[in-house]
């Protein structure tokens, strides 16, 4: 285990239990309810966890794809705290959330039940959270659309939408995990199978000579060929929107952890190095690199946090320790910065990350707490003070794996 400086501890801790009382707080007020961004006075804004994604029109909506979130930070209070309280509302919290692993309509199935039911399935070892989390990857793997040049899964509506069928986002590879898992639980590696075939058509379709990606890419079928690229929630089609890229870094680190190839691992490290020279001294991401605001452009905690989450993730996996090492401490220091800077300590904030951007082209938490920031950030945190809690540590890759 690598180790990080005593300072660095005491702040992850502090941050931690910061974390854990905020949570129990909020639990009082939420009802059935799952937070997800906060409102410009602090408070969340909260969604139903049976809102499924789907088509309004011409429009898409994504639904609650965050509530598994939620259970994850009171499943992270709770190993760091111990308070059974914490483990026991989200256990109850995932009768609510576990109908949604029959929905036939999202990717986004994979980060409600990442962050939910596969660490409370680890945690307690109920057969229950493996179920339910077997069920939701199977929806995820009936996403796969083949073509002539390989096959990816498709991001948005139900299989027979031509317009979903036709789409992929870059946030599907931090949605792959799920397949990989249950590849692992079911012995089928069908599963593992799809996760790889999207991963190699991503690498294809969505990464730019430059190494930035794109947020969503429109295919071709049957013959495969991409469409174009283009953004939802970037500053333009072409640019180098953050929080995109931190789900291909941990996507691709995943997609290692899974296949054991240190080629993935490797294309982990070149998106990791483009974001990190882009980041430069600065203490969190903008939300897109281009904007022309420069270093005035709104924020985004998040993509920090997610791709201080994935450098973990490489620095257990890289064989070489050397570059483990660095990995590890780039992770240390970005999380000390969020820490330092960005740790919503005003009891009037909710959240639990200040300065996340949910999506500014649609004015939806352009400058405030989101739940999948605070997600990342606190898985982070807890990996480096408690790794192997939350989920099995990674097996290190040996340098003669491709």
């Amino acid at each position: 285990m690598l180790d990080i400086q005593q300072g660095s501890r005491a702040a992850f801790e502090e941050a931690l239990h910061l974390l854990a009382t905020k949570t129990l707080e909020d639990e009082a007020g939420l009802g059935i309810r799952f937070p997800y961004v906060t409102k410009p006075d602090g408070s969340w804004d909260t969604m139903l966890a049976s809102v499924s994604a789907g088509y309004q029109e011409d429009a898409w909506s994504h639904g609650n794809w965050f509530c598994g979130f939620w259970i994850g930070l009171l499943l992270i209070s709770y190993l760091h705290t111990g308070n059974e309280e914490a483990l026991e509302l989200a256990r109850e919290r995932m009768h609510l959330v576990a109908p949604r692993a029959k929905d036939p309509n999202t990717h986004d199935i994979g980060f409600i039940f990442l962050s939910s039911a596969i660490p409370a399935f680890h945690i307690t070892g109920d057969r229950f959270y493996a179920e339910v989390a077997l069920e939701a990857a199977q929806q995820l793997r009936a996403r796969l659309v083949r073509t002539d040049l390989g096959s990816y899964i498709s991001s948005w509506g139900p299989h027979n939408d031509i317009r979903g069928r036709r789409s992929s986002a870059i946030d599907t590879m931090a949605n792959l995990p799920l397949l990989y898992w249950a590849a692992a639980q079911a012995k089928d590696d069908s599963f593992l199978v799809a996760g790889e075939l999207h991963a190699r058509m991503t690498e294809h379709a969505f990464i730019r000579s430059d190494l930035s990606t794109y947020h969503a890419v429109e295919y071709d079928l049957p013959s495969g060929v991409r469409g174009r690229g283009y953004t939802f929630q970037g500053y333009g089609d072409e640019s180098f929107w953050s929080r995109g890229q931190g789900w291909a870094i941990l996507g691709y680190a995943e997609t290692a952890r899974a296949t054991g190839s240190l080629r993935h691992l490797k294309l982990a490290h070149r998106l990791a190095d483009r974001f990190l020279d882009a980041l430069g001294d600065a203490t969190s991401a903008p939300w897109d690199f281009d904007d022309p605001a420069g270093k005035d452009a709104t924020l985004d905690t998040a993509a920090s946090a997610i791709v201080a989450n994935a450098l973990l993730q490489m620095a257990d996996l890289e064989p070489d320790m050397e570059l483990a090492e660095q990995r590890h401490g780039q992770a240390v220091k970005i999380l000390s910065d969020l820490c330092r800077d960005h740790l919503s300590r005003n009891s009037a904030e909710r959240g639990f990350l200040r300065h996340g951007c949910y999506s500014k082209p649609h004015n939806i938490g352009p400058d405030a707490a989101v739940l999948f920031g605070d997600y990342y950030f606190a898985e982070a945190l807890l990996k480096v003070l408690k790794p192997g809690a939350f989920r099995p540590i990674a097996e290190r890759l040996t340098a003669t794996e491709v």
